[in-house]
């Protein structure tokens, strides 16, 4: 899946940015195009190994004035001192109060015992792009929930089967084989109504776009008919170019009563 690079970035507060699992989750990360920043603290600070927290929260902070990145990584935890315990909340509150639209997932792992309520009650504090995930979980899933906090699309997504929309060229390529062409029959409405639906799935695969979403991309008296012929088109043109025909269930669903989804081909 293809992101522009050049304004993706996602910036990690850790203490634990070298452990295998933040490993994994970076270049799961640098897969999906986005690059990735560790913050570091100074290592000759006098505090540094004393208020290890107080040493991230203010390289954090330094970090994100520096580099405005697109989301944030942050662990609630920093060391084993009981002041470190949810040092992570203490940094949120001050790029909230800072940034207050910027996207920020936790890393916690207080999914259970004594401590979870305490991390339950700092997700709820703040009315901001935040979500809490477990350390534990995989780095897919990392990918999915900064998608949803970011929400916006890239440029350039990649939905499989080699269909790529390039939405600042108003066009869709195809690739086969190392060839790559663009196919001239869905533009205008058309691909307005692809791009919404790429755009949703790019946030939250299997996520629905309402029928009221996609209507004003249609025309006439009854604009469900009218979309249902436009992506009924959709469907042949890119049958077409890729060699097969899409049937009912494939690439692009009707959710009766409710809306469309995407389900990209195998590739």
């Amino acid at each position: 899946m293809a992101v522009n690079r050049a304004t993706r970035k996602i910036l990690i507060v850790d203490d634990e940015s070298e452990s295998a699992i933040l490993r994994t989750v970076r270049r799961r990360l640098e897969q999906e195009g986005w690059h990735t920043a560790i913050v570091r603290p100074d290592p000759n600070s006098p505090t540094a190994k004393a208020l290890l927290g107080d040493e991230f929260e203010a390289a954090a902070l330094w970090s994100i004035e520096e580099q405005l990145p697109d989301a944030i990584l942050l662990d609630v935890r920093f060391g084993d001192h009981r002041d470190d315990r949810f040092k992570g909340l203490s940094i949120l509150d001050h790029i909230v109060n800072r940034w207050p639209k910027l996207p920020v997932l936790m890393f916690t792992q207080y999914v259970q015992g004594p401590d979870r309520e305490a991390a339950a009650r700092g997700a709820l504090k703040w009315d901001a792009p935040i979500d809490f995930i477990d350390k534990l979980a995989g780095a897919d899933e990392v990918v999915l929930r900064l998608r949803r906090l970011i929400g916006a699309a890239p440029e350039t997504i990649t939905i499989g089967g080699g269909i790529t929309l390039d939405t600042a060229a108003q066009t869709i390529y195809i690739e086969q084989n190392g060839d790559r062409r663009p196919i001239t029959g869905i533009q205008g409405m058309k691909f307005e109504i692809l791009r919404e639906l790429a755009a949703a799935w790019y946030r939250s695969p299997g996520e629905l776009v309402p029928f009221s979403r996609l209507e004003r991309y249609s025309e006439g008296e009854d604009p469900r008919a009218s979309l249902r012929v436009r992506i009924r088109e959709i469907k042949t043109s890119l049958g077409q170019a890729l060699g097969t025909r899409l049937g009912p269930s494939e690439l692009i669903l009707n959710i009766r009563d409710k809306g469309y989804r995407l389900t990209p081909p195998r590739p």
